[in-house]
């Protein structure tokens, strides 16, 4: 099953006749009983699944999608889990990746810290770029969760998400690592900081869940490429790890952490430029696109002082 955010409509993303992904409300669909916007849907996340498996193997049965299915215009989709309580990242859980950041690998749970909601957006945005920073990109694995988490084990976390999505952790990393500590969730929370799509996916829906290989693009070069299977700590088992201390509620987005390749590791370090687009892709799930571009207030002040 794939879950998307249109307009701020819960759908189902289906094919139709010709293989063209289209939107079928849920709403209309389960006759007013789901949704019609996503914070309800994960709330009755058990049955939600449940009739949506359902309905999905219906429509496969008939063999096209309904005739009010929509197309789907990937700048209409909003995040697909838009009104999280939490969103918790972890840190430096790739070897490679602990390396080049000049870190050894964590023995235990890596580094966990919040990124704010009101940086989270849909998969294809425009991202201003904070005046006086350095941004970098981090392409993760993101896993919503469907039901509330406390106190699971390894075994059990897999059935306390509900899917997974495709996110970026952007990062401003002056104020990040501005001293006397590090302020992690404040440099990785700017507007539109945390773009996440294009949908979410039931792990069903993957040749692994396990293997989720991952890429990054900026314009032309492919700055990041690695798989899910190098976590240090794998997705079940943070989530077993964190249920021990936080309670994890239905709709919360987990970032899982990057592989290397990011710009503050590059030897110059490297960092988003105005006018570049970032393209972040997820194997069996899609790709969110970011277009950077300057803070208008710096340009408006160098432009006063050229004039």
């Amino acid at each position: 099953m794939r879950l998307a955010n249109l307009d701020g409509r819960a759908v189902l993303v289906v094919r139709d006749e010709g293989g063209a992904d289209v939107a079928v409300d849920v709403h209309k669909a389960s006759d007013g009983r789901f949704g019609p916007e996503l914070a309800p849907v994960y709330a009755a996340w058990p049955a939600f699944r449940d009739w949506a498996t359902s309905a999905a193997d219906q429509l496969s049965a008939a063999g096209s999608a309904p005739v009010d299915a929509e197309p789907i215009d990937p700048e209409r989709l909003g995040a697909p889990s838009p009104e999280p309580r939490q969103i918790v990242a972890i840190g430096l859980n790739y070897t490679e990746h602990a390396a080049e950041s000049g870190f050894e690998a964590p023995d235990g749970l890596p580094p966990v810290f919040p990124k704010f909601v009101s940086s989270l957006s849909g998969p294809v945005t425009t991202v201003t770029l904070p005046e006086g920073g350095n941004t970098d990109w981090e392409v993760e694995l993101v896993a919503v969760i469907g039901t509330q988490t406390t106190g699971v084990t390894e075994d059990e976390a897999w059935d306390h998400i509900a899917g997974v999505t495709l996110g970026q952790d952007l990062s401003e990393r002056v104020s990040q690592l501005a001293g006397p500590v590090p302020q992690f969730g404040l440099g990785k929370s700017f507007p539109g900081f945390t773009p996440t799509g294009p949908w979410l996916v039931t792990v069903d829906e993957l040749a692994d869940r396990d293997d989720v290989k991952l890429t990054a693009q900026l314009d032309d070069e492919v700055v990041q490429d690695g798989t899910t299977a190098k976590l240090i700590v794998p997705v079940a088992r943070l989530v077993a790890e964190l249920s021990k201390v936080i309670t994890l509620y239905p709709g919360d987005l987990l970032f899982t952490g990057t592989p290397e390749g990011v710009g503050l590791g590059r030897k110059p370090p490297k960092y988003i430029q105005p006018g570049q687009v970032l393209v972040s892709r997820a194997e069996g799930i899609g790709e969110l696109r970011q277009t950077f571009v300057a803070d208008s207030a710096q340009n408006a002040t160098t432009e006063g002082s050229a004039s």
